[in-house]
């Protein structure tokens, strides 16, 4: 999802998860994922009555999600704040349109200043209307709190209050990768071929922080330009984790779960069999890769027929070499 288009232009959306609960086997049976979870109930210094933490867990427990977490049962030292709807409104003076950052799947994007830790973030609010829902809002909770990576974006916290659900993250200043190399507004300068090589280096460092250092390993399932958000020196960080997945583990050599993702970008193996691997997060690269080099999307319907999808379009290319 392009957050950060200061235009507030779509981007592509994604689709909702069908499942995220795998388990290992070392955990009791009653372990639940805010076990996991470093979470501040503490708002406006106040202790409260805990009923925001407590719709978390609600929500955990009605989606029957179980969340891997590191087998020495230790997190990475994040803390995920619990925000009152009140204080995010304020944030973005009542979601002002100007604002308004961006659209995805999961909904509105805003720029917005809060208070109480001084900070300018980026708030995301759910769309109860949209193509994704709690679900992957509870997944992106519970995969960025057990994440630290500078290649990463930082969850600083969350706000589950009512049928209110909103995701609070760094803001990051140069937007989207998608912005500065698919949707170049008029004026702006095409990445060089040093920036564009840094984003990929940073972006696969990123991949595999998921893959082989985090535990349990997690698959992104969701690896595209509009995902890859750029900080200040055009620092790339993966986002938008709403589709995460526990990857195989032992001596199984994939999960088996619904197709999803965003078309031009999945795996054609996962898209046809359902068993999602690590590899298929590698092939998503790949298109990004592509896109990278050659500064066309991996779909784009304003080209020839045999141009639109990038893949088809660059395999007998590179074939004759």
């Amino acid at each position: 999802m392009g957050w950060f288009c200061c235009q507030g232009k779509s981007s592509k959306k994604s689709v909702a998860e069908e499942d995220y609960r795998d388990s290992l086997d070392q955990k009791p049976t009653n372990f639940t994922a805010t076990d996991s979870v470093k979470v501040d109930f503490k708002v406006n210094g106040n202790k409260e009555d805990g009923s925001k933490g407590d719709q978390l867990a609600l929500d955990v427990k009605s989606l029957n999600l179980k969340e891997e977490v590191s087998q020495d049962r230790k997190d990475n030292g994040n803390r995920a704040q619990t925000f009152s709807f009140n204080e995010l409104e304020a944030a973005t003076g009542n979601f002002r349109v100007d604002c308004f950052l961006g659209e995805g799947g999961f909904g509105k994007v805003y720029k917005g200043h809060l208070e109480r830790i001084n900070q300018v973030v980026a708030i995301k609010q759910l769309d109860p209307n949209g193509l994704q829902g709690i679900r992957e809002f509870v997944v992106e909770v519970l995969t960025l709190s057990l994440a630290d990576h500078t290649n990463l974006v930082k969850l600083i916290g969350f706000c589950a209050e009512g049928e209110q659900r909103l995701l609070v993250y760094e803001y990051m200043p140069l937007g989207s990768l998608e912005d500065h190399l698919l949707d170049i507004r008029p004026g702006r300068k095409p990445l060089d071929w040093n920036t564009r090589m840094k984003i990929a280096a940073g972006a696969a460092r990123g991949l595999e922080y998921l893959h082989d250092k985090m535990k349990p390993p997690v698959i992104y399932r969701d690896l595209k330009c509009s995902n890859i958000l750029l900080g200040e020196g055009y620092h790339p960080k993966l986002s938008d984790f709403g589709l995460a997945k526990v990857g195989p583990s032992g001596d199984k050599t994939h999960v088996s779960t619904r197709v999803m993702g965003t078309y031009g970008y999945c795996a054609p193996d996962y898209a046809m069999t359902g068993q999602l691997t690590f590899k298929s997060d590698i092939y998503s690269f790949g298109v990004v890769l592509l896109e990278l080099i050659t500064g066309r999307k991996a779909i784009d319907h304003t080209k020839p027929a045999k141009e639109q999808n990038l893949i088809a379009w660059t395999c007998p290319q590179y074939s004759a070499w």
